[in-house]
This record gives C-alpha cells, sequence and structure tokens, in this order.
C-alpha cells in the first residue's frame, strides 16, 4: 500500500506525490524549453484557425492546452493562458518564453493585436513557419543519405580492420616472408585500432561535445560560418538559404506593419547566419540615418546583386514586401534544384567511395595470396 505524505494539512499520496514532482520539475523546464518549429507551425495555425472561426482567445488557448502532447509546452500554454485571462496582452504572456515562442511569433502577434487582425497575421506565421519546416526537411533529407552510406562505411571498414584482418595476419604469420607494404600497413593499422579504438571513440566525443561549445559561442559562429561559406557547392546553398530566410522574413513583417528597424532586428536573428546579422546592424545604422534598403545591400558583399535590384523596384513602386517575397521564391527554387543536383551526384561517388575503400581492403588482404609463389619460397 502507498505510504502518505503530509503537505499542508493534507494527506498526500507517494503516486501524488511523484505527479506533483514531476509537475514541478515540467514547470522549471517550461522557462528554458525550446519548442520544435513543427510543434510551433501546429500550435500557431490552429489558434488562427480558431480565432477565425470567431472562438476567444483564452477558449483557444484552453482547448490548444488539453489537447498538446508535449507535457512541458502543455504548462507553457496554460501559462500564456492564465496571463491573457487576467487581462495580459497575448504579445506579452507569449514573450515570457522566449525559448518557446522566437521574436518574429511575438512581434507578429503584437502587430495583429495592434491592427485588430490577429488572426489573418497569426495565418502569415503559420504559412512562414511551414514553409521553414518545408524547407529545412528538405535539406535535411538530402543530408540523412550521404550521412548514412558514410556512417555505414566507416562501421563496416572498421569492423574489416579490428575482426577480419587479424584472422588473414594469423594466416600470413606461417608464411616466413616479408609481406607486401600495403597489407603490413593494413596490419598495422588494424593492430593501432584494436588497442586504441576505445580511446578514439571517447576522444572523438569529447572533441565533438567541444566543438558544439565553441561554435555556440559568437566568436565560434563567426569561425564556423567562414569555414562553412568556403566548402565549394555548400557554401553556395547555404549563402541562398540564409538570403531567402532573410528576404522572406523581412517581406512577412512589412507587411503586418512592424517598423522596418524592428523588421531588421529581428531578420537578423532568424537568419541564423553571422553574415547576415552583422549586415543587418549596419543596415539598420544607416536607414535610421535616412538610407534606403537597396542602397545599403548594394554596398554589402553577402547580398547578391538580384537582392539590390529587386529592393530597388520594391522602393519604386511601393511593394517592397511583394519583391522580397519574389527574391525568396526564387531562391527557394534555386535551393531546390541545387538539393536535387547533390542529391543525385551524392549516390555514384559515395559508391565509388565505398566501392575504393572497401575494393582496397581486399585487394591488400589478398595481394600475399596472388604472390604466393614467391612469398612462400
Amino acid at each position: 500500500m502507498a505510504q502518505n505524505k503530509t503537505k499542508g494539512g493534507k494527506n498526500v499520496t507517494f503516486w501524488e506525490g511523484q505527479k506533483m514532482a514531476k509537475q514541478k520539475a515540467f514547470e522549471k523546464q517550461a522557462k528554458r524549453k525550446k519548442i520544435k518549429l513543427e510543434q510551433l507551425t501546429i500550435f500557431t495555425q490552429q489558434i488562427a484557425s480558431m480565432l477565425e472561426a470567431g472562438l476567444p482567445l483564452v477558449s483557444a488557448l484552453e482547448a490548444l492546452q488539453e489537447q498538446a502532447e508535449d507535457p512541458v509546452f502543455q504548462i507553457i500554454i496554460k501559462e500564456v493562458r492564465t496571463d491573457v485571462a487576467s487581462g495580459t496582452a497575448f504579445s506579452d504572456a507569449v514573450r515570457k518564453f522566449p525559448n518557446a515562442f522566437p521574436n518574429l511569433f511575438t512581434s507578429m502577434v503584437e502587430a495583429g493585436e495592434a491592427s485588430g487582425g490577429l488572426s489573418s497575421i497569426l495565418l502569415k506565421v503559420a504559412t512562414y513557419f511551414e514553409d521553414t519546416v518545408k524547407l529545412i526537411k528538405k535539406v535535411k533529407g538530402a543530408m540523412t543519405y550521404p550521412i548514412a552510406v558514410i556512417g555505414l562505411s566507416v562501421g563496416l571498414v572498421n569492423v574489416l580492420l579490428i575482426f577480419v584482418i587479424p584472422v588473414f595476419e594469423e594466416m600470413f604469420s606461417g608464411f616466413g616472408a616479408d609481406l607486401p607494404k600495403p597489407t603490413q600497413m593494413l596490419i598495422d593499422l588494424s593492430n593501432f585500432l584494436k588497442k586504441w579504438i576505445i580511446v578514439i571513440i571517447i576522444l572523438a566525443v569529447i572533441a565533438w561535445k567541444i566543438l558544439l561549445k565553441v561554435t555556440a559561442t559568437p566568436k565560434g559562429r563567426i569561425i564556423k560560418d567562414q569555414v562553412f561559406y568556403k566548402l565549394p557547392v555548400l557554401g553556395g546553398l547555404l549563402q541562398k538559404i540564409a538570403i531567402s530566410r532573410f528576404c522572406r522574413t523581412y517581406a512577412i513583417l512589412i507587411r503586418s506593419g512592424v517598423p522596418i528597424l524592428r523588421c531588421l532586428d529581428i531578420v537578423s536573428k532568424a537568419s541564423g547566419n553571422t553574415f547576415i546579422e552583422s549586415a543587418c546592424v549596419e543596415i539598420t545604422r544607416q536607414i535610421s540615418q535616412g538610407g534606403q534598403l537597396s542602397e545599403v545591400v548594394a554596398g554589402n558583399k553577402y547580398f547578391p546583386p538580384m537582392v539590390k535590384h529587386m529592393a530597388k523596384a520594391g522602393e519604386q513602386t511601393g511593394n517592397v514586401d511583394g519583391m522580397m517575397d519574389k527574391i525568396s521564391d526564387f531562391y527557394d527554387s534555386e535551393i531546390e534544384t541545387m538539393v536535387e543536383a547533390l542529391t543525385s551526384l551524392m549516390e555514384p561517388l559515395l559508391i565509388c567511395f565505398l566501392g575504393i575503400v572497401v575494393g582496397g581492403i581486399v585487394m591488400a588482404m589478398f595481394l600475399p595470396i596472388f604472390q604466393l609463389s614467391s612469398v612462400v619460397g
């Protein structure tokens, strides 16, 4: 039978105590919880649809709280609903959870509240998040195959070196003659891995964790972006993704009535690229002094000429947001083409790589057998 605890004059069973402890743990996580973009997209779509249908905001949040599968996200929605029910603005309520709700979301909600069109603006945000999720999935999907093949080949080579090569070594030891250099090098590598493989794995894990921590720092992010930008093909792809994200975010914020300087602050953080962030700081400075977007981006090497010309055309026609959307659509199409080309090119290259590595090992091990007449003699 579960033991009882006493809290505030009330008897609490062991299981209730466990539930309360878990609830407190979830509440602590709520402040630092980072919600997945897919989850935030569904949340935004649903709340926008409910508001569009005429449901009050508090009721919509209550319904979403009940159906949330993530217990931490459920607590976040509950806290937001409680604040909104007590008279707090929705934008102020979600701003308390910066890890769960990005600046883009809170600023758009604030603009929607100011204009009285919260549901329509949330629908735009949902569409933006959905497009971002599709782009991320597309890029990740393209990278999954080569990473899987490389991982498989590394695992296969290690199995051959650690378990298969020693069998051949025992067989060759009775030949009584020097082995060919490729075979001897392979056996030496096998002996090295058998002795140090655990240490190598531990050092690799430590190095990976250190690398993640370093690249999370401001200086580390700059170095990481500099390295990636210099890579052939991948550097161009990453630049296109950053420009597309910049233009799309800028367009949706301007269209929703967010002030331009606030737009640039949000865009710089949403781009996920240190070069775009530093460019946005300079753009903000020059625009605050009376400059125009097209003039500022024209002097920045990270923005292609197309951005300058389209932005200028938008300024002349009073349709900057529409032009930014067109730039983003163009680069999204370019990204899709590049990803498809990379995927189709990666497959034969990886197969060749795997064939050369495994074939080289097999040839090196059978080389003494091919030269058996001279080795045994």
